[in-house]
């Protein structure tokens, strides 16, 4: 069973965070003394007196009280002190004070609550959003705590895929953590590929059969894309990435250079890197400059500028170019 202490003090500008911890808190609080026995104060309800009076309220109730209170950042100097010296005289034995307060601006938590709560023997907590220059070393240090390495280029990825909230970036490494498991070093191809969107996963499916010259394999991811209503502009990048990587590393092995030095050149997965591998090994240099042609014509033809003069529906202009890439 958890042990709680007289008071609590979360405060900080990471909103996010601090909602978090207050809905830990009073999940906390109900298994410990039921529903009845945690009072919540919250919006206009969250004032000074209102938390005065239920610090001294007397009860019947067995086991610990809890009140919690959201929005402290409003009150003003002469409401707090009051507060504080309601802190005082309550049981930490019997009950705990939970405050809670979203700084922004000119909102600040008076320092008569912390000087309170610490005097009581609680916990002061600040939760603060990091600054957009020091994001990616918080994300590098979180990814540690997790149990997985992530370099600062990888960092940088990840913050351009889902955003500078520190909470979904937290969801986000550790989905990473446990798809790639303890001990994983990850850069960016690895962050790419995992926070990859559907449509983003499919056209890479698309582009890696492409590679491996599957003709039914193109035909059926391509199928699916359009079915989800992908345009050609957005699958021609992911295309014509893994059809220029395919001519590198086949320029590379043609020149009597190594499989594995080839394979570093990768930014990918190391078991797409050995697929992708297996997969240029199978076809020749001239079939990825060719098909490099080809995309660059669909893409001509995609804008009205190829030799159909775009008489061809978008649709058909596809089929063909990826069945002649795949060739």
């Amino acid at each position: 069973m958890p042990v709680f202490k007289p008071a609590y003090l979360v405060l900080g500008d990471d909103h996010g965070r601090i909602a978090e911890r207050r809905a830990k808190l009073r999940a906390l609080a109900e298994e410990e003394s039921g529903v009845g026995g945690v009072e919540v104060l919250e919006g206009d309800a969250c004032t000074a007196d209102a938390v005065i009076g239920a610090l001294t309220t007397m009860t019947f109730a067995m086991g610990r009280r809890f009140v919690i209170a959201d929005g402290v950042e409003r009150w003003k100097d002469a409401g707090a002190e009051a507060v504080a010296a309601a802190m005082a005289g309550m049981d930490g034995e019997t009950l705990t004070l939970a405050l809670f307060g979203r700084e922004e601006g000119r909102a600040k938590v008076p320092d008569a609550l912390r000087t309170a709560v610490e005097a009581a023997g609680g916990v002061v907590a600040e939760e603060a959003s990091v600054k957009p220059w020091h994001l990616p070393g918080w994300v590098q240090a979180r990814a540690r705590e997790l149990g997985v390495e992530i370099d600062k280029p990888g960092a940088t990825a990840l913050i351009a895929q889902v955003g500078d909230r520190q909470q979904r970036l937290l969801r986000e490494l550790e989905k990473l953590a446990l798809e790639h498991g303890a001990g994983a070093t990850l850069g960016a191809a690895e962050v790419e590929e995992s926070s990859a969107s559907s449509a983003e996963r499919k056209a890479w499916t698309l582009a890696d059969a492409l590679v491996a010259g599957d003709e039914k394999g193109s035909m059926r991811a391509l199928v699916e894309l359009r079915g989800q209503g992908e345009r050609l502009p957005g699958l021609l990048y992911q295309i014509v990435r893994r059809l220029r990587d395919a001519v590198t590393v086949a320029e590379a092995l043609a020149a009597g250079q190594a499989p594995a030095q080839a394979r570093r050149t990768l930014r990918m997965p190391p078991k797409a890197a050995e697929r992708f591998m297996a997969d240029v090994a199978e076809r020749d240099l001239d079939a990825f400059r060719h098909a490099l042609e080809v995309m660059a014509d669909l893409e001509l033809e995609s804008r009205g500028g190829g030799a159909s003069g775009g008489a061809l529906s978008e649709e058909t202009q596809a089929v063909r170019a990826l069945l002649a890439a795949a060739a």
